[in-house]
């Protein structure tokens, strides 16, 4: 486990996980995972979030040593998904005593987890702005509803200028994996708070008011120079801006022969002068990447085999968790191949046009089995307009 220093009086007491195979059951995290949990030590001990029930023993371990023999006197519960959350209910029954911090949908919540003995009276229910002071430290607290559950809240604390923003900026990968944050964090960021542009929007217009120094997430590095860098790209994502100019060729191929023909758009585009090309194979690539590098890029090329009389099944799943995520904004080309009934581009079109603000570049080319002149020319055509502007 990587040292991590936060200051004097706030110790991390987090865990890498670097055995798990997906994080929520569903992302490959090749460099796992941080569970990042916090001790502020003062007149009164404050214990940030607990973590997943994976590394509960060497959370407990931390916590104990950071306490050095006395007691946490409130837990703030930031968010109740079980990564974070899964002990809330030890720590409660260990220490009778300790007092837990949350907002009235963290206590609507909390019984549907867990049973915590006199709650009534343990609970201290805070609203937008409320701060609460342990000594040399106080902390202020912002609601952030939908980043990524109705309950999260973030906090502030005002004496050190760090904000512990539960869920947001964080990364995917353990801490002691040497890697660029954009990455991962994107990868991280569209996957599971992709959806909720407007909220993320929402929480970055409370923290702008504040002279932050420090961020510290539930996931991923703590956060301590150029955050210009990061909140910047936390705006551009939650806006759904296109990150960068280049072109995304997402394809579903069956055979080979729509790869084929993808590997040849791409080929006619860099001989046209196009600089960033990139080519997903939906099939058998990393889902959540696909994801990322199309909302990454400005303009999406889809391709992909008919299949059953509509689309080969790797790009509707494609298709299907964009439109979960919120997609929109972007320019998408479109590519079917079918041999005696392409329904592709149709199956591809009508989800396409349940998203917001997208321009459906045409012409749509339709390749019948393989490759011929005929449809070069139309892949050459389709390459001239994904280049106009």
């Amino acid at each position: 486990m990587k040292d991590v220093t936060i200051s004097k009086d706030i110790i991390y007491i987090g865990a890498d996980d670097k055995t798990i195979d997906l994080f929520e059951s569903q992302y490959v995290v090749p460099n796992g995972i941080s569970y990042n949990s916090y001790l502020i030590k003062d007149e009164k001990n404050v214990v940030m979030d607990t973590i997943d029930k994976r590394k509960t023993e060497e959370w407990m371990a931390n916590l104990e040593k950071a306490l050095d023999g006395s007691k946490p006197d409130y837990l703030v519960i930031s968010h109740l998904e079980p990564d974070h959350a899964y002990n809330i209910e030890m720590l409660a029954r260990k220490y009778p005593d300790m007092k837990l911090i949350g907002n009235e949908k963290t206590f609507a919540f909390l019984p549907q987890f867990f049973e915590i003995p006199n709650l009534e009276q343990r609970k201290v229910v805070v609203k937008e702005g409320d701060t609460i002071n342990f000594g040399k430290h106080t902390l202020q607290f912002f609601m952030a509803p939908m980043v990524h559950w109705p309950e999260v809240m973030v906090s502030y604390e005002q004496s050190e200028k760090i904000l512990f923003s539960a869920d947001g900026f964080g990364k995917f990968g353990a801490l002691d994996t040497e890697e660029e944050w954009t990455c991962e964090a994107r990868r991280y960021y569209f996957n599971i708070v992709g959806k909720y542009g407007i909220q993320v929007q929402a929480l970055l217009k409370k923290v702008s008011q504040l002279d932050i120094k420090m961020i510290c997430p539930l996931h991923g590095p703590i956060l301590k120079e150029n955050l210009e860098f990061y909140i910047h790209k936390y705006h551009t994502w939650s806006s759904y801006i296109p990150e960068d100019q280049g072109v995304f060729i997402a394809y579903a191929s069956i055979h080979g022969n729509t790869a084929d023909a993808m590997r040849e758009l791409a080929k006619i585009l860099e001989e046209k002068g196009n600089k960033k090309i990139v080519l997903t194979d939906l099939a058998r690539d990393d889902m959540a990447e696909a994801i990322e590098d199309a909302f990454r890029y400005d303009t999406v090329i889809l391709a992909a085999s008919s299949y059953n009389f509509e689309v080969f099944p790797p790009m509707e799943q494609f298709l299907r968790h964009l439109k979960s995520k919120n997609y929109q904004n972007r320019r998408i080309g479109l590519v079917e191949n079918g041999t005696w009934a392409p329904t592709a581009g149709k199956c591809m079109r009508d989800i396409v046009e349940q998203m917001k603000d997208i321009t459906i570049i045409e012409p749509m080319v339709t390749i019948r089995s393989t490759l011929n002149d005929a449809t070069k020319q139309k892949l050459e055509e389709l390459a001239d307009a994904i280049l106009q502007d």
